[in-house]
């Protein structure tokens, strides 16, 4: 039943999506190697094992049987971009698959695209599109642009349109998770972060509710292709909304109170590191202590 609802173009595409992680994955491992070789070890291999994790989570999402039932279930579609934004994009993330892939050329090619990179018009266009209000209205207007009704339509009925939507789902999702690993709030800015991944985590639950407590089926597509198999088509839109609710709630709540308390711990860092370091301090033990004496 699945297999008839599957548009003729799908398999191309699947084709084109397996070519190109596996190109990817091979890059990647050879930029890692030249590293290694080189005695830079500015990719451990843990890191280099949370890439590959991430481009097998990938191909579990867009190439296994899961891909097969997203197109008649619109539950099993949901758990492809849980897939995709909470597990292949921070893994991936975590691999800084840019160092690698840079690696991975000439020495010739890796100079040029380094001297690109560090072009001032680039660097300051990085910098915006990384910035944390910048990544919150992104991921945002993807992930409910995604979700209206009509959008989601044209998805299921073009192929392509369908591509682009599950990349701007991965993208969207590896730049907010760059942007809490490698960006730039340091540990200055644990609070932005803070703030960041709970408001994330408050308009994805906002959706996964909404998705959930709905009595209709907002998708007109896969409510006949759920009905088909005999399926409640309510009960999978709303299990549906489930998944998104409750995974997007715990992993952004566990990643919100940990960034919540490195915030804490360097607070008290820099406080003690002040009262070690102040000028006043041996000042104001003398004056302690004095005052101490006369009060005996």
């Amino acid at each position: 039943m699945a297999g008839a609802d599957r548009l003729p173009s799908a398999d191309a595409w699947n084709l084109a999506t397996a070519v190109s992680l596996l190109v990817l994955a091979n890059l990647y491992g050879f930029g890692v190697w030249r590293l290694r070789t080189r005695n830079r070890q500015v990719i451990p291999l843990w890191r280099a094992f949370a890439f590959f994790a991430g481009i097998g989570a990938t191909a579990i999402s867009l190439l296994s049987a899961l891909d097969r039932s997203s197109d008649s279930l619109f539950s099993a579609h949901m758990v492809q971009h849980e897939i995709l934004m909470l597990v292949s994009a921070p893994l991936m993330v975590l691999g800084r698959p840019f160092i690698a892939l840079v690696w991975a050329l000439g020495s010739a090619h890796r100079r040029k695209v380094a001297h690109v990179l560090r072009r001032e018009p680039l660097v300051a266009f990085w910098h915006r599109l990384s910035g944390p209000f910048t990544v919150l209205v992104l991921h945002a207007v993807v992930l409910w642009g995604w979700h209206v009704p009509r959008m989601f339509e044209l998805a299921l009925h073009h192929e392509g349109v369908h591509v682009i939507q599950h990349l701007t789902f991965f993208g969207t999702a590896a730049l907010f998770w760059w942007s809490l690993v490698h960006g730039r709030y340091g540990r200055v800015g644990y609070g932005i972060a803070v703030l960041y991944v709970f408001a994330t985590a408050l308009h994805s639950e906002v959706l996964g509710a909404l998705l959930t407590f709905d009595s209709r089926a907002l998708y007109a597509t896969h409510a006949a292709r759920t009905a088909a198999r005999g399926l409640d088509p309510i009960a999978d839109q709303q299990f549906a909304g489930v998944l998104m609710w409750i995974p997007f709630g715990i992993i952004f709540t566990l990643v919100g109170l940990a960034l919540f308390a490195a915030w804490l711990g360097e607070a008290e860092r820099r406080v003690a590191a002040y009262d070690a370091f102040s000028p006043n301090r041996d000042n104001a033990n003398s004056n302690a202590s004095a005052v101490n004496g006369l009060s005996r």
